[in-house]
């Protein structure tokens, strides 16, 4: 590949997005607070909010919004949780049928606490969805468990369409920028949902500009060909807020970078690549899925 991107030091025109507005946006977000759901679209300061909400479509964040861990990347609240909603699969499954929406995606707090790491939740969330909407594609974000083959094994036995545990970063800056996290665990997830089940698709995301090498974007899209991950999304790290526990962006890939990160990765054996500088892992995850030709 070629020299690395140059650095930007201030945030480039093209990570301008809109403000938040629209009916479609307005009622998405009343439908969310009567139900009493989080999104992690609100509780990470996504960038796509305002696209996202504007076409209907959310990223369902369960298991609460306090968080055991305190990544350097996520504006997501850290602290101790003090309960578990056992009704909140009911809910989400009442939100995503009436809503009609024919994708959802269902992502979680860590929940280091419980010891399944909240995969009962997951999994009950999927089953109600079944029920409600049948006809609804259901992705699900997880956390690590911590490792644990039972909790992967219990959202797997759900049938999610799209699996996905995201790496993040390359291997060096794992111990920086994730909190209690590991780059073996997280292969290790990767790897054994497609060990147990080799038809279920498989997806994770990368982000750019915690201050990797060229050379440890290669080398991690080499390991993530090894497993046989099915979907890769690649987007620029943000600051999500000006907290020292937030880390600084050390460079601005520009599009043609992510362009360029995109063709590596296919050449490497990664089926499908989805990259630029507003990508986040569920970003527009209904078209990503369509592009893997699973949707018929």
């Amino acid at each position: 590949m070629s020299e690395s991107a140059p650095v930007y030091p201030r945030k480039p025109p093209w990570l301008k997005v809109r403000l938040p507005h629209g009916e479609e946006y307005f009622r998405l977000i009343r439908r969310v607070r009567d139900l009493k759901l989080n999104t992690v679209c609100e509780e990470s300061n996504c960038p796509n909010l305002s696209e996202c909400w504007g076409r209907g479509t959310c990223t369902i964040m369960i298991l609460g919004n306090l968080c055991t861990r305190a990544c350097g990347f996520c504006a997501v609240k850290a602290g101790r949780p003090t309960e578990l909603d056992l009704q909140e699969p009911e809910r989400v499954a009442k939100a995503v049928a009436e809503s009609g929406w024919s994708y959802v995606v269902l992502t979680s707090v860590a929940r280091d606490d419980l010891a399944d790491g909240g995969s009962a939740i997951f999994a009950e969330c999927i089953r109600r969805i079944r029920e409600s909407a049948r006809g609804t594609r259901i992705e699900v974000l997880i956390p690590d468990f911590q490792g644990s083959e039972g909790s992967l094994l219990k959202v797997l036995n759900a049938r999610p369409d799209v699996f996905a545990h995201n790496i993040e970063v390359v291997r060096r800056l794992q111990d920086s920028v994730r909190s209690k996290a590991t780059y073996e665990c997280s292969m290790g997830v990767l790897r054994h949902a497609k060990e147990l089940m080799p038809a279920q698709l498989t997806k994770t995301g990368l982000q750019v500009g915690h201050g990797e090498t060229d050379d440890e974007i290669l080398e991690l899209f080499d390991e993530l060909a090894a497993i046989r991950v099915d979907v890769l999304t690649i987007g620029q790290y943000l600051k999500p807020t000006s907290s020292i526990r937030h880390r600084e962006v050390k460079r601005y890939l520009p599009p043609e970078g992510f362009e360029r990160l995109a063709g590596e990765a296919r050449s490497r054996g990664i089926p499908h690549v989805f990259a630029g500088p507003l990508v986040r892992s569920s970003y527009k995850a209904e078209q990503v899925f369509a592009g893997t030709g699973r949707g018929g």
